[in-house]
């Protein structure tokens, strides 16, 4: 058990999203450490996905990322204003990734909720409380990620991922992805993951 090896994110994206679930994303933070449990993901597979940022062999200043080896973080903002981060999966070159969508809080929650909402946890409103955590823009603000970290080795000891040695969890939901109307039948591809 502990921190996850590259090896980890060596392999099929799909079933990397689905083991994902119940690890713990560790971010070393001005001298603290954040961390949360891992709740809900999702697969984007640049081969054959139409969601993916790099179907097709796309190749951007922003989706170089996703030819990166595995075990990389690839950031990106959407909207003019939420970041989200992934993990990339599979050999290099390979574009592929895994979108962190949800976390609960671990460790740090305290600073968690003054990096999200800019207060402490104790003042949160019960709807802030239940929607603390459980959106990738959320998580990202939460744990101060923003394109400045894209491309950190998650091998390394700023941003990682750490095995407890837990079982592992038991009742996984699987489902349509969100927010990906465009995508034609990848719409329909079952690469949501969730507790």
């Amino acid at each position: 058990m502990g921190k996850l090896s590259r090896d980890f994110y060596d392999r099929d994206t799909v079933q990397t999203a689905r083991a994902l679930l119940g690890k713990y994303l560790v971010r070393r933070w001005h001298g603290l450490w954040l961390a949360g449990r891992i709740t809900e993901t999702e697969a984007y597979v640049g081969a054959v996905d139409k969601a993916c940022h790099a179907y097709g062999g796309r190749r951007t200043p922003r989706t170089e990322t996703l030819y990166a080896p595995p075990g990389t973080a690839y950031i990106y903002l959407i909207y003019g204003m939420y970041h989200c981060l992934n993990f990339v999966t599979e050999p290099a070159g390979t574009p592929s990734a895994v979108l962190l969508r949800g976390l609960e809080a671990a460790e740090g929650a305290e600073f968690l909720a003054r990096n999200r909402f800019g207060k402490a946890l104790a003042e949160l409103t019960p709807y802030q409380k239940k929607n603390f955590l459980n959106g990738p823009g959320k998580v990202c603000r939460a744990l101060d990620l923003t394109r400045a970290q894209n491309g950190l080795d998650l091998t390394g000891d700023e941003l990682f991922l750490w095995d407890a040695g837990e079982a592992p969890p038991a009742d996984i939901h699987v489902g349509k992805r969100i927010g990906i109307d465009y995508a034609e039948e990848a719409v329909d591809f079952p690469w949501r993951f969730y507790l």
